[in-house]
């Protein structure tokens, strides 16, 4: 019964420690966090490469904390103002920060 018990025990502290692994700190964000982000930042390019006038390739995205990130070189401030309002479009966006400069 105590090797039982042992083992029960150190099963509990093992769960534990794993769980607390996905946690986030005041550095690092939780596991949940960075999913978040990372499908809003597939949303956000998917916008831009399913708009004709914008390049995908050249607009850098990167999401923290559901604020988007957008960086890289466009041909036009028509351009810059279109992938700035359509990343706001993308549900979960909080703000944008742009970043971008023409070409």
């Amino acid at each position: 019964m105590t090797r039982l018990k042992r083992f029960s025990a150190f099963l509990v502290v093992a769960l534990m420690a794993t769980a607390a692994g996905c946690a986030g700190t005041s550095t690092k964000q939780s596991t949940g966090a960075y999913l978040d982000d990372s499908v809003i930042t597939t949303k956000v390019k998917t916008a831009i490469f399913n708009e004709p006038s914008l390049s995908v390739n050249d607009i850098k995205v990167e999401t923290d904390k559901n604020v988007v990130a957008l960086s890289g070189m466009v041909g036009s401030s028509a351009d810059m103002n279109k992938a700035v309002a359509l990343a706001r479009a993308v549900p979960g966006v909080a703000s944008v920060k742009n970043n971008m400069q023409l070409k």
